[in-house]
């Protein structure tokens, strides 16, 4: 199983923006454990992170065509870009929506997502972690579905 894994804006400065919301460990580091994780489920992942639009949208279409299913943190996108939502949406492989923090928790605008319709699920609030419970249900999922 291929999956894979996009990280939006500012996901690169994991580790130093906002520490005590995003946790301390670097973007590099997360991706290493997830690819772990991934080799000892029996899959492989494929990383990137993005800052602009553009480019996540063309990730997001990548990974239709050449992925088994996809996990996407879109960062700030989340509560504002109808043309990622409509990028998953196009796309026939399961997606996983993921995010660091409980945005719900956070300031009011963050509370609503874009993405959340047309996802399989939504992981949020478990810090790193999120990214490992996002893979393991992924790969649940398309296990299941195989």
């Amino acid at each position: 199983m291929k999956i894979r894994v996009i990280h939006g804006p500012n996901l690169n400065l994991l580790g130093q923006r906002e520490p005590e919301i995003y946790g301390s460990e670097t973007l590099t580091e997360v991706d290493a454990s997830l690819a772990k994780a991934a080799a000892d489920l029996g899959a492989s992942v494929i990383c990137s992170q993005h800052n602009g639009e553009g480019a996540i949208i063309d990730a997001i279409q990548d990974a239709g065509r050449a992925a088994d299913g996809l996990l996407l943190n879109p960062g700030g996108y989340t509560h504002t870009s109808v043309a990622i939502r409509d990028a998953v949406s196009a796309i026939t492989i399961p997606t996983i929506e993921i995010h660091l923090s409980n945005t719900y928790a956070r300031e009011s605008f963050r509370h609503r997502s874009l993405i959340a319709g047309v996802v399989k699920a939504r992981v949020l609030g478990f810090g790193s972690e999120s990214y490992t419970l996002g893979l393991r249900g992924l790969l649940k999922l398309l296990k299941s579905s195989s």
